[in-house]
C-alpha cells in the first residue's frame, strides 16, 4: 500500500485533525496495521486490556479455520473469558469513567416538540428496570427477544436489558411487514415480544400493534409458535394531529399474552445483577436478505462484537469526549446495532437518536439538528445525501453547520457527485468523508478511511481496518495482485465477524465460505487500484442494495409469483437517482390474463405486504417471455441490461431463444409506475 499519487483526484487529510488524533498519520496507520495482522494476539489483548473482563481468556486470543476442506468454519475469540457487555457499556462508564451525568443519548422524536436527553445514569437504570421486568416474565439466559420497535428510547433500553441478563434479542425493523416479522419470530424461536402501540414517520401514523398481532396469528398457525407474552410500548400517546388529540389506533388487547410497557415497568427495580457471560455467547441475531429468498439470521457474540464495534468506532470517527455524534440509521439494521448502541456507548460517547424522516416536517430537518446538538460527527446514507441534494444549498444555508469536524457514509458505495456535495456543501471543504465498507456479517467496518491518516479518493472505501485482510480474486478462485477487479473476499476473522447463522450451520458456510475455500466470501465485487484503494462494485450474487438494504431477487419474486395471474417473474436492479437501486420487474402472466395498472397496484401491494414497504418495485414490465439459457436458467445479465436500455448484450450464444430479447426492448418501461 502506498500513499496515492498528486495526479489524481485526492483529498489529504486535514492538518488541524491530525495534531490529537488516535491515528494521527498514514506512517502510524501502516505501523498498526503491520501489527495488527502479523500479531493479532499481542494486538487484540492490548485493545481487551480496556474493558471489564469478570474472568480473563484460558488460551489463545484469537482462533480460528476459514477451510472447509480441513473440517468446519470457527472462529473463536478471547475462548474462556467471561464478561457483559451492558456492564461494559454502561456500569464501566459510570464506575470507572465518571460518565454517570454526560448525556448518553438526545433523543428527537418525528416531532420537533418531542426530544429527550438521556444521562448514563438515566439509562442504566431504565436498562436495569427493563432487565428486572423480563427476568420476572421468565426470560432467562439465552432465550431469544422478538423486538419490533421505532426509534425510540426504549429500544435501546430492551436490547441492553436483553445483553444484562443474557438473552439474544432479534431486532426486526419496524417498516418490515407482518409476514416479515413473523418468519424471524419462527425462525429464532423467540419466547417474548416487545413493540409499540404505534408510531408516526413523518405525518402516517402506523399501527405496529396491529402488524405485531397480525404476525403473531400467523406465528400460531405454526408448530413453531414460542411466544410467550407480548409487551407493548405506549407511545401514539405523544403525537397530536393538527394540534389536536391522538388518532385513536384500534388493535384487539388480549389480557393474558399483552402488557403494558409504563405499567410493568413503573414498580420495577432500577439494580440488577448482570449475567457474566462467556466471550463467546451469543449477543443477538439479526436477519439480512439471502440469495435463495429465506432471510439469514447472523448471529454475533459477546466478546469479540463489542471490542470490534468499539474499536471501530473510536477510531473511524476520531472520536473525542466532547463530540456529538449522529447516525441516521435505524436500530432495525446493523449500523444501528454496531454505530448507535454498542459502539457509541462503548466509547462513553454522546450520540443522537432520531426518530423522524430526514425532510419532515421540512427540508432542513437534518441540519436543523446539527445545529441544535452541536453534532460534531455526522455518519449517513448515500441515499440521504442524493435526497437532500435535489434541494439545492438553501436548505443548509439557513443553519450554523460549523460544528461538523467528521463526516461518514454506509450501507452501499456512494457516487463520487454526491461524495463531492457531501463534502463541499455540508462539510464546507473541511470535513473528511469516512466511506465505510462493511456487511451485517462483518459486525463492523472493514474497510475504511481514517480520518487524519488516510486520504480520499471520492467514491473508495479505501483501506482496510486493522486486522482485516482483504484478497480479490477471480472466477477461479485464483488471487490477483496489484490492480485487479474481482470477488472481494477475506483471509483471515477479525473479532467482531458473525459465528454462524442461527439454526444452520451448514448454510453458514456454504454461503460464505464453499465457493472460495480458505476465505470469507463477501458476495461483493470490487477493484483495487495502483494505489491499493479498493472500489465496491455492487453485489455478485442475486441480491439488491435499495437505500442501502440488502434485498434478496428470489423474495421479491416469491413475492409476484404468489399472486394468480403470475406465472414466473424475475427481479432486477436499475440505477435510482435518489436510492442507489431500485427494482425492475419482469412479469410473465397466466394465459389470458391482460397486463394492466390494476395488476401492477395489486402486485405492488402484494410484494409490500409481503416482505415490506422498503422492496416496494419502481418498475414492472410485461414480460410474454424471459430470456433463459438451454438448461432453463433465467439470463439475469440480460435483463439487468433490458432494464438499463444498454444494447450491446454481448455474448448470446446459450441463449435458447434470443428473439425473446427484441420484444422485452420493445416494451421496456421508460417511467416508474
Amino acid at each position: 500500500m502506498v500513499l496515492p499519487g498528486s495526479q489524481e483526484k485526492v483529498f489529504q487529510p486535514p492538518k488541524d485533525l491530525q495534531k490529537d488524533a488516535h491515528i494521527p498519520d498514514f506512517k502510524t496507520y501502516l505501523r498498526l496495521y503491520k501489527k495488527s495482522t502479523e500479531d493479532p494476539e499481542v494486538f487484540w489483548k492490548e485493545v481487551a486490556e480496556g474493558f471489564y473482563w469478570k474472568t480473563p481468556p484460558t488460551g489463545q486470543i484469537l482462533q480460528y479455520n476459514f477451510d472447509m476442506t480441513k473440517g468446519s468454519i470457527y472462529v473463536k475469540f478471547m475462548e474462556g473469558a467471561k464478561t457483559n457487555v451492558c456492564y461494559n457499556v454502561l456500569d464501566r462508564n459510570i464506575l470507572e469513567k465518571n460518565l454517570g451525568e454526560r448525556v448518553a443519548f438526545y433523543w428527537e422524536g418525528n416531532s420537533p416538540d418531542h426530544h429527550l436527553s438521556i444521562t448514563y445514569n438515566s439509562l442504566l437504570a431504565q436498562v436495569c428496570k427493563c432487565a428486572n421486568v423480563l427476568r420476572h416474565m421468565g426470560v432467562e439466559k439465552g432465550e431469544r427477544v422478538a423486538i419490533y420497535l421505532p426509534m425510540i428510547p426504549e429500544l435501546v433500553y430492551t436490547m441492553l436489558a436483553c445483553a444484562r441478563i443474557g438473552a439474544v434479542h432479534s431486532i426486526v425493523f419496524a417498516g418490515f411487514s407482518s409476514e416479515s416479522l413473523c418468519e424471524r419470530i419462527l425462525d429464532a424461536q423467540c419466547s417474548f415480544l416487545v413493540t409499540a402501540d404505534g408510531v408516526y414517520r413523518g405525518e402516517k401514523l402506523i399501527n405496529l400493534k396491529q402488524i405485531a398481532d397480525e404476525a403473531l396469528s400467523r406465528c400460531r398457525l405454526k408448530d413453531m409458535f414460542t411466544v410467550k407474552k407480548c409487551m407493548v410500548v405506549r407511545h401514539h400517546g405523544l403525537r397530536t394531529v393538527n394540534g389536536g388529540p391522538s388518532e385513536a389506533l384500534q388493535s384487539p388487547w388480549d389480557v393474558e399474552f399483552d402488557v403494558w410497557w409504563d405499567e410493568v415497568m413503573e414498580t420495577a427495580s432500577e439494580t440488577c445483577e448482570p449475567e457474566w457471560m462467556d466471550a463467546e455467547d451469543p449477543l443477538f441475531i439479526l436477519y439480512t436478505s439471502g440469495s435463495t429468498g429465506k432471510p439469514k439470521g447472523v448471529v454475533h457474540t459477546t466478546a469479540g462484537y463489542l471490542l470490534y464495534t468499539a474499536l471501530t468506532f473510536k477510531y473511524v470517527f476520531d472520536h473525542r469526549p466532547n463530540d456529538v455524534y449522529w447516525c441516521t440509521a435505524d436500530i432495525g439494521w446493523i449500523t444501528g446495532h454496531s454505530y448507535i448502541t454498542y459502539g457509541p456507548l462503548a466509547n462513553g460517547a454522546t450520540s443522537v437518536l432520531f426518530e423522524g424522516v430526514p425532510v419532515y416536517p421540512h427540508v432542513g430537518r437534518y441540519w436543523e439538528i446539527i445545529e441544535k446538538y452541536g453534532v460534531t460527527t455526522f455518519y449517513t446514507a448515500p441515499t440521504a445525501i442524493r435526497l437532500l441534494m435535489k434541494f439545492g444549498k438553501e436548505p443548509l444555508q439557513r443553519y450554523n453547520l460549523g460544528c461538523l469536524r467528521i463526516l461518514g457514509t454506509v450501507g452501499e458505495p456512494i457516487n463520487p457527485e454526491a461524495w463531492l456535495w457531501y463534502h463541499q456543501v455540508v462539510g464546507q471543504e473541511r470535513c473528511p468523508v469516512m466511506d465505510t465498507f462493511w456487511q451485517t456479517e462483518t459486525g463492523g467496518h472493514v474497510l475504511t478511511p481514517l480520518p487524519a491518516a488516510i486520504s480520499l479518493k471520492p467514491g473508495s472505501a479505501t483501506l482496510p481496518f486493522f486486522g482485516v485482510q482483504p484478497a480479490i480474486l477471480n472466477e477461479q478462485g485464483e488471487e490477483l495482485e496489484g490492480e485487479a477487479e474481482g470477488h472481494l473476499v477475506f483471509r483471515t476473522p477479525w473479532p467482531g465477524i458473525m459465528r454462524t447463522i442461527y439454526g444452520n450451520p451448514e448454510r453458514f458456510q456454504n454461503t460464505y465460505f464453499k465457493e472460495f475455500p480458505g476465505f470469507y466470501v463477501t458476495g461483493d465485487g470490487c477493484r483495487r487500484d495502483k494505489d491499493g484503494y479498493y472500489w465496491i462494485t455492487g453485489r455478485i450474487d442475486d441480491m439488491l442494495n435499495v437505500s442501502g438494504h440488502l434485498l434478496s431477487t428470489a423474495e421479491v419474486e416469491g413475492a409476484l409469483t404468489e399472486h394468480q395471474s403470475v406465472a414466473e417473474a424475475a427481479v432486477v436492479s436499475r440505477p435510482h437517482a435518489v436510492k442507489g437501486e431500485c427494482l425492475y420487474c419482469f412479469i410473465t402472466l397466466k394465459d389470458g390474463v391482460v397486463f394492466s395498472h390494476t395488476l401492477t397496484e395489486e402486485l405492488k401491494r402484494q410484494v409490500r405486504e409481503k416482505i415490506g414497504p422498503i422492496a416496494t418495485p419502481d418498475f414492472m414490465q410485461n414480460a410474454p417471455g424471459l430470456p433463459k439459457t438451454r438448461s432453463g436458467k433465467i439470463m439475469r445479465r440480460i435483463l439487468r441490461q433490458i432494464a438499463r436500455n444498454e444494447k450491446d448484450l454481448g455474448d448470446l450464444s446459450t441463449m435458447a431463444d434470443p428473439k425473446v430479447v427484441e420484444v422485452l426492448f420493445s416494451q421496456r418501461c421508460e417511467m416508474a409506475f
